[in-house]
């Protein structure tokens, strides 16, 4: 690689962004894991270092778990460090990587470039995690440098086990970032990497949404339990055992409804629309 990947900044310490980090500290990356400051903070706690930094050290907190499976090895924590984007935001200026992993919404993913673009080191990649957000438009505001160095870099849940990765690069992203990040995805993390137009969902959500919504509204249709409707769009159609319900569970249903909104936002096709919107229920559910 030209650009040799030694320190990571991981921005969001959800399930995915912890899952991330901690993948990447499993190939010897020294990773940052940061996050907003928590909104609890009181005049006791405003300068207690792990109070500020309690939503980073939650994420941490889920690795530890064994039932996560995040991580290889417990020593792997010991390259993974806690911080927030107030106290810990020049960090990135010495980061070789930096991933957004935050909220599904276009106005925070721009609200944190902005952040990134105010201290990374020029030259530095930059990428977002999103599922479906349109990459161009994150970073529509920033200069030439940045877009040059920027891209979507789609993990599918969990990081650790799921194989597929998508590389959603804009108009204006260098080949050399692509080759790069192409290179250590598939030669240090073992993906299978696909190489993504920036589109709605991009490739493996626009198909997986579709399917997962359809399933929902035959069980309506035909009555159906949740267990009968997992057990008939599971392993028997050659699908993971997760299923459709199940699966749906794991990623989040409001995250889900999230990622097909990006299709019925921005299509112009009525069935299309239909296709994309979620039954009655899972709006009462979320």
């Amino acid at each position: 690689m030209k650009n040799k990947l030694n320190k990571v900044a991981v921005i969001g310490a959800g399930t995915m962004g912890s899952s991330i980090a901690a993948l990447l500290a499993a190939v010897n990356l020294d990773v940052w894991l940061l996050d907003i400051l928590p909104n609890n903070l009181t005049s006791e706690t405003e300068h207690d270092k792990s109070a500020r930094n309690q939503l980073a050290l939650s994420g941490i907190k889920q690795m530890k778990n064994p039932k996560s499976h995040m991580l290889f090895d417990s020593s792997n924590l010991n390259r993974v460090h806690p911080g927030n984007m107030v106290d810990d935001l020049d960090v990135l200026s010495e980061c070789d990587w930096i991933i957004e992993v935050v909220l599904e919404k276009l106005s925070i993913k721009q609200q944190v470039m902005k952040q990134i673009a105010s201290v990374r080191k020029k030259g530095s990649i930059v990428s977002s995690n999103t599922s479906g957000v349109s990459i161009t438009s994150i970073i529509e505001q920033e200069d030439d440098e940045f877009k040059a160095h920027f891209l979507g870099t789609h993990f599918f849940n969990p990081p650790r086990y799921m194989k597929l990765l998508e590389i959603i690069p804009t108009n204006d992203t260098s080949s050399e970032v692509v080759e790069t990040m192409t290179t250590f995805f598939e030669e240090e993390l073992g993906k299978e990497v696909v190489i993504a137009n920036d589109t709605p969902n991009f490739i493996g959500n626009r198909i997986g949404t579709f399917a997962y919504i359809d399933v929902m509204k035959q069980m309506e249709k035909y009555e159906l339990s949740i267990p009968l409707a997992d057990a008939l769009s599971g392993p028997v159609i050659g699908r993971p055992s997760s299923a459709t319900f199940r699966t749906a569970d794991m990623v989040g249903i409001d995250i889900l409804k999230n990622v097909a909104h990006n299709v019925v936002s921005q299509s112009n096709d009525a069935v299309e629309k239909e296709n994309y919107t979620p039954p009655l229920f899972v709006d009462a559910m979320i």
